[in-house]
């Protein structure tokens, strides 16, 4: 339902979960802008896919064109300098000894939402939209929709202004997240998701999947491409 009275900032990272929340946000509110953090993540390649996301997005559907506002990236390099992790280094991707896999960046998403919101803040914008998930997620507790509630009456609080924390992926698994998409955009939206966006681990972006590009082999890959076959088996049983 569309909430054109409203202005929402999203977290983009120029991903296949950030790009269907994109749409998901200029679906329903007057003005949309978008945030980057660049953390010296391995995966660096994703801001640049950012820009070309943000293209097709302007180009391909004009009625969220006119919604769509300024894009703002932040130097985060503090977090990767304190972080030892699979994501900001070149380590090989395992599970750590407290159950959780070494591609968990603390902090992450609460730095995220705070340096969001303060820009928010100065950008009048009331809505704050991200792509965590709880259903298709690998244990990390910053993504967790307890955690994100508590982050909203933190920051609310803090700011001395009532935020609205919106996750629209929390709930469902990557074969809805292919759906969502497909709903919002249809297959343009798909094909851009697809060709695009940047999801991989390791930022390799060498070779084409039918699901987009990536090694095919790190967690992110796998939950990506894991999703899209089980969503196109869905489309093939609708169809006969």
């Amino acid at each position: 339902m569309a909430e054109l009275n409203r202005h929402a900032l999203v977290l983009f990272s120029g991903g296949q979960d950030s790009t269907t929340c994109l749409a998901w946000a200029l679906e329903r509110y007057a003005r949309v802008e978008t945030i980057g953090f660049d953390y010296g993540q391995r995966h660096r390649v994703e801001l640049d896919q950012r820009q070309v996301v943000l293209a097709q997005v302007r180009t391909q559907f004009p009625d969220w064109a006119d919604r769509l506002g300024e894009d703002h990236l932040i130097d985060l390099a503090v977090l990767g300098q304190i972080s030892d992790t699979a994501l900001t280094s070149n380590a090989e991707i395992r599970m750590n000894a407290d159950g959780l896999p070494n591609t968990f960046v603390p902090g992450r998403n609460l730095l995220f939402l705070t340096l969001a919101a303060a820009l928010a803040y100065r950008r009048e914008l009331d809505v704050l939209v991200g792509g965590m998930c709880e259903t298709d997620f690998s244990g990390y507790p910053d993504c967790r929709d307890d955690t994100i509630k508590a982050m909203q009456v933190a920051v609310s609080l803090g700011m001395g202004k009532r935020y609205t924390f919106e996750t629209p992926l929390m709930w469902i698994d990557k074969h809805e997240t292919w759906q969502m998409a497909q709903d919002l955009g249809g297959d343009a939206l798909v094909d851009v998701v697809i060709e695009h966006t940047h999801t991989c681990y390791t930022g390799d972006r060498s070779v084409r999947h039918d699901w987009g590009y990536g090694c095919g082999q790190c967690p992110a890959c796998v939950l990506r491409a894991n999703g899209f076959a089980q969503w196109r088996a869905a489309l093939s049983e609708r169809v006969q």
